[in-house]
């Protein structure tokens, strides 16, 4: 058996990683990370936009399928909507004649990303490269370049953010999840999306879920009922003078 003498400088090296330890933890809880003060640097995608009329943006994320595109443009169509798409350069490249449609239906083509990766674990030049491949093959069939960028799953840290703003873009979130691909009911849908829109909203919808033709009309109906329009995202965010606050709404800089 080993016997350990413990002397008082040992005891106080003990006690002061366990001291390191518990505040580490409690940071971590709070989403906060070790280095807490470093928080107030972190870039913040666009989740939401201030505005005082009643206006917001529905996108829809197309990186697989392409059964419902055109359903889905039919319905804006008939309801005299322009909205956003942001589209993977994979899908792109599988589906040009639905990327030209939503482009000459007036609506905002958006990035996707070329692959749809989780850019947060890749260096800064193969995050430029993913976006600037989409924005190419984009730019190749519509003859305009994408100023809209969503990251992949949502899922973005400071370089992201700041690759996205180098390359003269917007990196755009959304503060209303439909939640169109958990496969909620059309009921579902239009009730969430009633409870969370407030004014310079931006809708999350996917162009390959599954009740997402079926609520589309009702969501249209809804969000005019409620006195709100529906513009794309170009037309919704300030292109200049503005800032983003910590919960990613954007305002525009005091003058």
């Amino acid at each position: 058996m080993k016997f350990f003498i413990l002397t008082r400088k040992k005891l106080i090296l003990i006690a002061g990683c366990v001291c390191a330890g518990l505040l580490s933890a409690i940071f971590s809880l709070n989403g906060l990370g070790v280095f807490a003060s470093g928080s107030k640097d972190k870039k913040i995608p666009i989740y939401r936009v201030d505005k005082k009329e009643k206006v917001v943006s529905i996108s829809f994320d197309a990186a697989w399928g392409n059964e419902q595109t055109q359903t889905l443009l039919d319905i804006l169509k008939e309801h005299n909507i322009k909205s956003t798409f942001f589209l993977v350069g994979m899908w792109v490249d599988k589906y040009p004649e639905s990327v030209k449609a939503i482009f000459d239906g007036g609506h905002d083509v958006g990035n996707h990303s070329n692959t749809h990766p989780h850019l947060p674990q890749a260096q800064r030049d193969k995050i430029k490269s993913e976006i600037d491949d989409c924005n190419n093959k984009i730019e190749k069939i519509t003859g305009k370049r994408p100023i809209l960028f969503r990251p992949p799953y949502g899922d973005y840290n400071n370089a992201v953010v700041e690759v996205t703003n180098e390359l003269n873009m917007h990196c755009i979130q959304w503060d209303v999840d439909s939640l169109d691909w958990k496969d909620p009911s059309a009921d579902e849908m239009v009730k969430r999306i009633k409870s969370k829109i407030k004014p310079g909203s931006i809708i999350l919808m996917h162009n390959g879920a599954k009740n997402t033709p079926e609520a589309l009309p009702r969501i249209l109906d809804m969000i005019k009922e409620e006195g709100y329009s529906v513009v794309p995202i170009s037309e919704i965010i300030y292109k200049e003078n503005y800032t983003i606050q910590h919960d990613g709404t954007q305002i525009p800089a005091q003058t």
